[in-house]
């Protein structure tokens, strides 16, 4: 430790971090947190600068300049500047900036700076971590800057031309655009996908009273594939085939008995916690993440603050020999010295990357169980402890042992059905997910792991058929990603890495590219238009080899294994050229409409594509005489599913639902705010759940009376049959007619004004109300501006072949 004579200032990332490890290191260490990241690249072109070098232009994130201003400030009275930020390339480049940051302001004035560097958030881990300080990794910190400079270079050189070819505000990430077309090609592989019809023939048999099931494995001497059976007519005659021959009874022919043994699955990567997380607790990844987070960073325990896991991002499955030590103890404790193994088990990591130093996610001591740590989390993080604490246990207690056994039963000498059982004999770790810990978790046993018990059956038995059971089937599609799945299979193609995981999914629900369908992932009409853009004019940067390459050269820049700015310039110089090359395509090129069929009442034809403004139908085409008709589709509809029906359905609108009594049509139709009920000049929202497609008389007349009551309720003044009235708004007071409207002037109240103030104000304002020719003239020259400006300032980046102007970096 260093002396306690200096005074020692410590950065870490967060706030909870900050007060945990603060209680560790004593009076002479002040812990300030920095908020996360200190600085960013500029938000604006040429932030990376392709003519120089790749020189990357920084400033302080604005929301963490006040953060910055406390740790120069608390620097003045410090001898050492300790930087204990996460240990992965986040971290480092953190620690990075700041150093750099604080050189820039000459804030440091050749203060020692030290970087500290911890896995677990205990007293004893991160006094060992001042005891062994080290330098800032220029490896990890160039890795991580390339990552940055890679993003920013896609972001801000695909994201324009999106906007530009297929819809405003869109983006494309060098990481979230394989992950998009990963679930766009299954959507596709479930739509080209022809079902096919099988049937499978069960014997339920019966022996001493217990009856069992058997499936059918051969028939006529021939052996029974899943499509033996491909129709009623099949199976029926294969029943009866089968019935003849069994006369009632099934012989028992053969007798199979072995012992299964099942070997526990290795601790937690943060792929596998997220993959586990969402199949048993139902967590997004982002969910998870935020809990690890709480419980790496500490929670107070009653008196004492203390890292209940180890770092929550890393690739390895290994545990320290302490960790190791910690377990086989804590089992032995709770489970009997009999489910501790004579030897720990070792597991080997796959991950190309990872690093042995690094640990697997685990709990920073087995001895906290879960049933006592309960009471000082929150549900999320009581179900998230509870899972990594026994996935943990569970890898280094015994195997699960069970005895299986294999029956053959023939019916007649050339036909057989097969009956398959097994018991658990010994438990092993599978005792770990049956005990309870009064937490709030889901269920932890497989299946696999019940008991299917069969009676005792010998060679030469016979038991009695007592029910043949035809059932029919039919082939499924593959199916939609989960978050489980999708992340397990970023990682199989070695795309992105564990922190990135959860901000991929982030990103694609964010943009609108994909929605959650209960768990399962459906891309939307944008997400589809944006994946076929990508693959077929950016075919090689959503490869799947090329992302996982330029993954695998990312990875050796962090081992010091290659230079950064190389790798760079050899990305820039073929995907610029690409850009370039792009520039001239034309919307329909790359949103193409979808023909319907034709509309029969006009004999136009129905066509469905995407918009500026979203996915819509459209009766006609812009060279017919009249105007082409438009119309949205729902929230539930897709341009590459939607059937000529239910097109030619959504221009229903406007519909005539009745009259009123008092003799007035009551029209439903969707406007610019949304669906609406009108009658004569009023207008009446529709609420969430209507729908304006099958909506009825009886429900719109009780939404207008609805609106009625509570117009009235809000009306402050009338002037009898004038029509004025003075309402109470959400902005204050003010006076309609119910064609014109106007504000109550400063000083003035509803009691104060005559009916003759009010006639004056409406025509005032009416007055000073723009005329909607005035308006598009308007909206129409400031468009044009725009878009003159807009085309100025491509030529002007296209000069300097730089990066355009118009996007956010990715």
């Amino acid at each position: 430790m260093p002396s306690y004579m200096s005074k020692n200032l410590v950065i870490v990332e967060s706030p909870a971090k900050a007060k945990t490890i603060k209680k560790y290191l004593g009076k002479d260490f002040e812990v300030l947190a920095s908020y996360g990241h200190v600085r960013d690249l500029v938000p604006k072109d040429g932030a990376v600068d392709v003519e120089h070098g790749f020189e990357m232009k920084y400033r302080v994130i604005d929301k963490n300049e006040k953060h910055v201003k406390a740790i120069i400030s608390a620097l003045k009275d410090a001898d050492e500047l300790w930087l204990a930020t996460d240990p992965d390339r986040e971290g480092e480049a953190i620690s990075w900036h700041l150093a750099e940051l604080l050189q820039e302001k000459n804030a440091l004035k050749g203060k020692p700076v030290k970087r500290v560097v911890f896995y677990e958030i205990t007293q004893r881990e991160v006094q060992n971590a001042i005891q062994h300080p080290r330098e800032i990794s220029d490896a990890l910190v160039n890795a991580q800057q390339a990552r940055r400079a890679l993003d920013y270079l896609v972001g801000f050189n695909l994201s324009p031309l999106l906007w530009r070819k297929v819809q405003p505000g869109l983006s494309a990430g060098r990481v979230q655009s394989p992950a998009l077309r990963l679930i766009c090609e299954r959507e596709e592989e479930i739509k080209a996908f022809v079902p096919r019809e099988y049937w499978t023939l069960e014997a339920r048999a019966e022996k001493d009273q217990q009856v069992f099931s058997a499936k059918l494995i051969e028939l006529s001497g021939r052996k029974v594939e899943q499509f033996t059976l491909s129709n009623t007519v099949g199976a029926l005659a294969a029943k009866n085939i089968v019935e003849k021959a069994a006369q009632g009874e099934l012989l028992v022919a053969a007798v199979d008995k072995k012992q299964r043994r099942r070997n526990p699955a290795p601790p937690f990567t943060t792929s596998t916690l997220q993959q586990e997380a969402n199949r048993k607790l139902g967590f997004a990844a982002s969910r998870t993440m935020r809990a690890a987070q709480q419980l790496y960073e500490g929670i107070d325990i009653g008196g004492e603050t203390v890292g209940l896991i180890t770092y929550m991002r890393t690739d390895s499955v290994s545990l320290s020999q302490d960790a190791l030590a910690d377990l086989r103890k804590t089992i032995a404790e709770q489970f009997g010295a009999d489910a501790v193994p004579a030897e720990p088990r070792f597991y080997k990591t796959k991950s190309k990357n990872a690093q042995e130093a690094h640990e697997a996610v685990r709990p920073t001591a087995a001895a906290r169980l879960p049933k006592q740590m309960a009471a000082h989390l929150t549900p999320d993080q009581a179900k998230l402890y509870e899972l990594i604490w026994k996935r943990t246990v569970a890898c280094q207690m015994q195997q699960a042992l069970f005895d299986t056994v294999s029956v053959e039963l023939r019916a007649g000498q050339d036909n057989a059905f097969r009956a398959s059982g097994s018991t658990l004999v010994e438990p092993g770790f599978i005792a770990v997910y049956s005990q309870s810990f009064d937490t709030p978790s889901g269920k932890e046993n497989d299946d696999d792991d019940k008991d299917k018990r069969l009676p005792p059956l010998n060679v030469g038995d016979r038991v009695r058929l007592a029910d043949l059971v035809a059932d029919q089937h039919f082939t499924e599609p593959p199916p939609r990603y989960t978050e489980a799945s999708l992340v397990k299979t970023l990682e199989e193609y070695d795309i992105g890495r564990p922190s990135t995981y959860a901000s991929i999914i982030s990103t694609l629900l964010a943009r609108d590219y994909v929605r959650l369908d209960g768990k399962a992932f459906t891309p939307t009409d944008v997400g589809m238009i944006v994946n076929r853009f990508l693959t077929e004019h950016f075919t090689r940067y959503v490869d799947y080899e090329f992302t996982a390459h330029l993954e695998d050269d990312l990875d050796a820049v962090s081992r010091g294994e290659k230079q950064w700015k190389p790798l760079l310039a050899d990305f820039w110089t073929a995907f610029k050229q690409r850009v370039d090359e792009k520039q001239e395509l034309s919307r329909s090129e790359v949103s193409e409409a979808r023909q319907l069929g034709t509309d029969p009442v006009s004999g136009k034809p129905v066509s469905a594509r995407l918009g500026r403004f979203g996915p819509f139908v459209q009766i006609g085409t812009k060279e017919d005489p009249d105007k082409p008709r438009f119309a949205s589709l729902r929230a539930n509809q897709r341009i590459d599913t939607i059937t000529l029906d239910d097109a030619l359905a959504l221009f229903s609108l406007p519909r005539t639902l009745g009259q009123l009594p008092s003799g007035e049509d009551v029209q439903v139709n969707i406007g610019r705010f949304g669906p609406y009920v009108r009658y004569g000049s009023t207008f009446v929202s529709l609420k969430k759940d209507d729908d304006p497609y099958t909506i009825e008389l009886p429900r719109a007349i009780e939404l207008i009376e609805q609106k009625k009551a509570a117009l009235e309720a809000a009306t402050l003044k009338t002037f009898g049959d004038t029509g004025i009235k003075i309402i109470k708004g959400r902005f204050g007071p003010y006076i309609t007619d119910g064609k014109r409207r106007a504000r109550i002037p400063k000083g003035k109240t509803a009691e104060d004004l005559s009916v003759f103030e009010c006639e004056a104000y409406l025509a005032e304002a009416e007055k000073a109300a723009p005329k909607k020719g005035a308006t598009k003239k308007a909206a129409a020259k400031k468009a044009t501006k725009k878009a003159a400006t807009k085309k100025a300032a491509t030529k002007k980046a296209t000069a300097k072949k730089a990066a355009p102007k118009t996007a956010s970096p990715e």
